[in-house]
């Protein structure tokens, strides 16, 4: 759809690529400090090969002289160090969004939020991550994933299970290393993603490759006990792989065991799902179809960008020290 209104200006950092790839398709125009460390470029463009007309790359010494609309944190090494390092006092003071990717890490209930500022808005990427953040005074919004249907479809010819997780062997109980490897036990299943080679894992798929390399997965594990929700998730099942996760954070609110995927807190009841699914490759069809139908309403990147669009211009249309601007025609934020 043709933008009718010019395109804000966004300085934020390239944390999260996959994320940040989403924001893109917004159709705003995005300004990524790019840091000099030993010769070696940082936080650019890299390899995502974004239109260059709307994402640019900056220096960090030119970014305080940048004319930007609105500054996007997303991380809190940007909000304490980077910000206050590069940032000019306008921009420090100006137009604000901090988008939290993550549940608070400490302390699951009392952690406070390191943005606790009237003037920012603070958007969480799903409902339970706000519930477990103390937000304190900075008014909250949630803008959940949207991802891109890649038009490919589930097959499930492999008989076999797949789990995509950076780095599981390192992130211990927090993202299931132990039910993977209990489940690894008891089911044919194959790990992607980064630095899991040394783990017994394929390693890294580009994520342009991933779709078509997860359809012919029977079922897509996922054994995460207490992070954010996953934007492998989205993507397995925007395509019609059925999931197979533990019942926890986000996800007892997207799938329905036995209707849309196959969830539980039970670590066996999941295994004996999944066996399930690699002798009955309709019932793995049915539950993956049914959760391809939610993903496409849930996590589309239409939605996704209608959302992001009403914060940006909400945030960019208002002034330093008045607060986030309330329309009653657009979505409310709550503090």
């Amino acid at each position: 759809m043709p933008r009718t209104t010019p395109p804000i200006r966004i300085l934020t950092w390239h944390v999260h690529g996959s994320y940040l790839d989403s924001l893109v398709r917004t159709g705003h125009e995005f300004f990524l400090p790019v840091q000099d460390v030993h010769g070696e470029r940082r936080g650019g463009i890299g390899h995502w090969g974004w239109p260059t007309d709307r994402v640019h790359e900056v220096p960090e010494d030119e970014v305080r002289d940048l004319d930007v609309d609105l500054v996007l944190f997303q991380h809190q090494r940007n909000w304490r160090e980077d910000g206050p390092r590069i940032l000019s006092d306008r921009q420090l003071t100006g137009p604000r969004i901090y988008v939290e990717h993550d549940p608070p890490w400490a302390d699951p209930t009392e952690a406070h939020h390191p943005v606790d500022d009237p003037d920012v808005l603070l958007i969480h990427v799903t409902a339970f991550n706000a519930l477990m953040w103390d937000s304190g005074r900075t008014p909250v919004r949630v803008i959940e994933h949207g991802v891109v249907d890649p038009g490919l479809r589930w097959n499930g010819q492999l008989q076999r299970g797949l789990v995509v997780i950076n780095d599981l062997g390192t992130r211990g109980r927090k993202v299931g290393k132990d039910i993977y490897d209990r489940a690894r036990a008891a089911l044919p299943i194959d790990l992607v993603g980064m630095r899991t080679a040394g783990y017994g894992g394929i390693g890294e798929v580009l994520r342009s490759d991933l779709p078509a390399f997860s359809a012919r997965y029977r079922f897509f594990f996922h054994p995460v006990r207490y992070t954010s929700f996953g934007m492998a998730v989205c993507e397995a099942l925007m395509i019609g792989v059925p999931v197979v996760a533990l019942a926890t954070t986000e996800m007892p609110t997207v799938l329905e065991d036995g209707r849309s995927g196959i969830i539980h807190t039970d670590p066996d009841y999941l295994i004996r799902g999944a066996t399930e699914l690699l002798s009955d490759h309709a019932l793995a069809a049915r539950l993956g179809e049914a959760g391809r139908l939610i993903a496409l309403e849930r996590f589309s990147m239409q939605r996704f960008v209608a959302d992001w669009d009403r914060a940006f211009v909400d945030v960019a249309g208002r002034r330093a020290g008045h607060g986030v601007v309330h329309d009653p025609d657009r979505q409310a934020v709550t503090a």
